[in-house]
């Protein structure tokens, strides 16, 4: 990572419409109960099994393949404005029915719906950003987004836990109010930012990504970070169950990912601008490997809590990164799309191999052989991110070519 380009030390200002959608992050992000206590909420509320409960949990991931997907294409035809609002509109529903569902076949709807539209947001949102700044804003952008989902969640994670040891159903409730909210804030303070020829294309996306080769190995490479990354809410919490500590002890150590983030982050994101990019994700991913295997050798909460210190130092690193790199491999007319099947293709199939490949792991292989695992594929993913960093600066110089003209 020691390749720097020059940045400004006084960055331009960002627009309105992007701290809006910073306020809209923050504020989502505040309410996003659910997602960290599923498994326990299916466990002990529901008395599902480990392996039964990683299986809703992966249905969730299963809509969210598909909602990021959609919400892209959606974005690209229709506005990414109108795209967030029925995201987040209709997630408030989904999650109420979720936390009310009784029976099995109504959990597992439910819960492919959350995914489904709890998703659709997300390549809008970041096609927008894409729309709002030139290539160079985009790594402080996105750094920053990072930072206010953090800071909301770091204090969502902490708030979670106790109210998780009065009732889980509160849970579902606060995080449908907020969904609400952040539609509320699109609605009033964020314009439709969709360029005017991506509605005159039409060129169909699916053939065009499924040619780029680059575009579909980094597709596979954050598959593999996504799979490694969805064991701190799938198989940590079991894990830290296992070794006879409370949920409340898990909402602690994992808001420390958050509570990192927020301190770290805005010492560092000017810095994160100056770095190769593909050097900064391959060593991002190591650091997130490894920090998970940690879990092979630790049974306290500070044990526990040191791990999640470690991969949330790799997590910043990477999101501040990723995001931009994905907007300079996307063709302008296809952006919104491009987004959406990089988010459907790698978080989303990563969010139902995890939780299924992770707690399955945990209940027939035991705990040190899962985190061992993890170490092992972060250093997999280190060696393929390196080996793809040629073809990602020669496609980001094209696109910069190209946007330029």
């Amino acid at each position: 990572m020691s390749e720097t380009v020059a940045v400004p030390e006084n960055a331009p200002r960002l627009p309105r419409a992007f701290w809006a959608l910073w306020v809209c992050q923050l504020v989502n992000r505040l309410g996003s109960f659910v997602q960290p206590f599923l498994v326990l909420y299916l466990t002990q509320d529901r008395h599902l099994s480990a392996g039964t409960a990683g299986a809703v949990a992966a249905a969730v991931g299963g809509g969210s393949v598909i909602s990021q997907l959609v919400g892209g294409w959606v974005s690209d035809r229709f506005g990414r404005r109108r795209t967030m609002l029925i995201g987040f509109l209709g997630t408030a529903a989904a999650l109420i029915l979720l936390g009310s569902a009784r029976s099995m076949g109504t959990i597992w709807a439910a819960a492919f719906v959350v995914g489904l539209l709890g998703d659709m947001f997300r390549p809008a949102v970041s096609a927008t950003v894409a729309d709002l700044l030139q290539p160079k804003e985009r790594v402080r952008a996105y750094g920053l987004l990072f930072w206010a989902i953090n800071l909301g969640f770091s204090v969502s994670t902490v708030s979670a836990g106790v109210l998780a040891s009065v009732g889980y159903s509160l849970l579902f409730w606060i995080n449908a109010g907020t969904s609400v909210v952040a539609a509320l804030v699109i609605w009033r303070m964020v314009p439709e930012t969709r360029p005017v020829s991506s509605g005159d294309s039409r060129r169909p996306l699916l053939p065009v990504a499924l040619r780029d080769t680059t575009f579909l190995l980094m597709i596979l490479l954050q598959i593999g970070y996504a799979t490694i990354y969805f064991q701190g809410y799938s198989t940590l919490p079991l894990a830290m169950a296992g070794d006879h500590l409370s949920s409340s002890t898990y909402g602690l150590v994992i808001a420390l990912n958050g509570v990192v983030i927020v301190v770290v982050q805005p010492f560092v994101n000017r810095r994160l601008a100056t770095f190769d990019r593909p050097k900064l994700l391959a060593s991002s991913m190591l650091i997130v490997g490894l920090g998970f295997g940690l879990g092979a050798i630790v049974h306290s909460w500070w044990g526990y809590g040191l791990s999640v210190v470690v991969w949330t130092i790799g997590e910043i690193g990477f999101a501040a990164v990723i995001g931009a790199v994905f907007a300079d491999l996307a063709p302008v007319d296809l952006r919104g799309g491009y987004m959406g099947l990089a988010g459907s293709m790698s978080f989303g199939l990563g969010s139902v191999i995890g939780p299924l490949l992770g707690t399955n792991a945990l209940e027939h292989a035991g705990p040190t052989a899962t985190w061992l695992a993890c170490a092992v594929l972060g250093v997999i993913l280190y060696i393929g991110q390196l080996a793809l960093a040629p073809a990602l600066h020669h496609r980001a110089e094209l696109n910069a070519l190209a946007e330029a003209a």
